[in-house]
């Protein structure tokens, strides 16, 4: 199977196409830090979304980035693992104008006012007005490269081309030069992502490109000023203790921003419903459960701080716990038909126990606590589930619920349980119209987010002391007695 291919926008029709139309249409030059300065300031004054998509940030770190770019200045994000630096970076590249003039062919996008390389600049004498021009879409004004120890000076900044000195070029040639990845995003947004993974000497290479705004290769006498804003991701770790930021480099960026995780709950939550793909109806209950755990493995003595806790580890959570319930719902098929209704696929709190060992990978532990890393997990996910439990229920009369087993009666529920069978258990139970009213799942509720409500009932009463629960062999949880 076949990748699909890249949709490259095409430009409307009514773009002027020669240089002197675009002069005619009162086009005027600007640098790609004056065009980011220009749209971020109509997006302020029209009060229109300035970065889409970035959540938790606005009263922290958009405003300094907001300063940074209407001060023209180059940036460094600083921040641990999963907190979208990258996102954020890429977010830049819509304050850039939709469309942008280019001499056609360059490839250096080289603008028709402002002509770079001694070829560009002759063509544009040579044609005049009557010089063919081409539209960039700013999509393809964004560059993008990952450091690694094994980056050259000719991937960034470029080489000498081997195959034009053997057709006859001499080496003062400009036109031998093979241009490296940030010459090919001039005019646009240039992206390094964990810059202190960059070798100190490839550093070197970009401190003319940040200052002197041009660069050097192989030792040609030759000045391409380019016009680009660059933009540097970094663990600070890396940046300021292992100090693998050569000094000149980090003094030559403008403005040096710290990223952090979602300060409060509701950040957290909000941007596991944005990023999450999720294959199944996942409660909010079940959701908060989740964005409770993510913050309290990310507070944990026995987590590493230094690493830090991705974002991404909850969103994996959220969609780890509904591939659960579309597993349970798959399963049940064949078995737990309806009067024709197939169980629907619905997450429950239970569902989360196979997160504990799925994203052990995902964190940090310190040394000291090799071989408890699923024990630690399934105690913050117990706390988690108990805050939440408490968040909604608190108060609430659930005695209905501890009345079902004070007869010595159980009630099994676990990951194949389906929820007609739990509903069954459980009967006509006192309180439970508030206990949904309280979960935000409406006067109508499915069986299944009834289900959900009832197990996390029971699993709240457990964690509270005042029911028992015990798992048998065949993995399903049994609730009764008092804990």
């Amino acid at each position: 199977m076949t990748a699909p291919t890249p949709v490259i926008p095409v430009p409307p029709a009514d773009l002027p196409g020669t240089l002197g139309a675009l002069r005619a249409a009162g086009h005027q030059y600007r640098t790609v830090k004056q065009e980011l300065r220009d749209n971020l300031l109509a997006r302020m004054r029209s009060g229109e979304t300035r970065f889409p998509g970035i959540v938790g940030y606005d009263d922290t770190v958009l405003p300094e980035v907001e300063r940074a770019l209407l001060a023209g200045h180059d940036m460094v994000l600083l921040g641990e693992r999963g907190q979208g630096k990258t996102r954020l970076i890429r977010a830049l590249g819509s304050l850039l104008d939709e469309w942008t003039p280019v001499i056609a062919g360059s490839v250096l996008n080289e603008h028709p006012m402002r002509p770079l390389t001694p070829a560009s600049v002759a063509q544009v004498a040579e044609a005049g007005d009557d010089l063919p021009i081409g539209w960039l879409h700013r999509s393809m004004r964004y560059g993008e490269k990952l450091a690694t120890p094994d980056t050259s000076v000719g991937d960034l900044i470029g080489d000498v081309d081997p195959i034009r000195i053997a057709q006859g070029r001499t080496l003062g040639d400009p036109e031998t030069i093979h241009f490296g990845l940030v010459p090919r995003t001039n005019r646009g947004i240039f992206a390094v992502n964990e810059l202190p993974d960059l070798a100190e000497r490839i550093q070197v290479a970009l401190l003319n490109v940040l200052e002197e705004r041009d660069i050097q290769v192989r030792g040609y006498q030759l000045r391409l000023p380019l016009d680009l804003l660059l933009v540097a991701s970094a663990n600070p770790e890396d940046y300021t203790n292992r100090g693998r930021i050569i000094t000149p480099l980090k003094d030559r960026f403008g403005a040096e921003i710290r990223t952090h995780y979602p300060v409060d709950l509701e950040l957290e939550l909000a941007l596991i419903r944005q990023e999450a793909d999720l294959v199944a109806a996942v409660p909010e209950h079940v959701l908060e459960v989740l964005a409770r755990f993510a913050r309290a493995v990310r507070e944990s003595p026995s987590v590493d701080p230094r690493s830090g806790v991705s974002a991404r580890f909850a969103i994996a959570a959220a969609e780890t716990v509904a591939g659960a319930a579309l597993r349970r719902a798959g399963l049940l098929a064949a078995s737990d038909d309806r009067d024709g209704r197939p169980e629907a696929a619905v997450a429950r709190v239970g569902d989360a126990v196979s997160v504990t060992s799925t994203l052990r990978g995902k964190v940090e532990f310190e040394s000291g606590e090799e071989g408890r890393e699923t024990e630690i997990l399934a105690h913050l996910l117990r706390t988690a589930t108990a805050e939440t439990f408490r968040a909604h229920l608190a108060g609430l009369d659930l005695s209905g619920f501890t009345a079902l087993v004070e007869d010595g009666t159980a009630i099994e529920t676990g990951e194949l349980v389906g929820s007609a069978e739990l509903l069954r258990q459980v009967g006509t139970v006192p309180g439970l119209a508030k206990v949904l009213d309280r979960l935000g799942l409406g006067d109508a509720p499915t069986p299944e987010e009834a289900a959900a409500a009832v197990e996390f009932v029971l699993e709240g009463l457990h964690l509270t002391r005042r029911l028992g629960k015990d798992v048998t062999e065949s993995g399903r949880t049994v609730y009764g007695g008092r804990g």
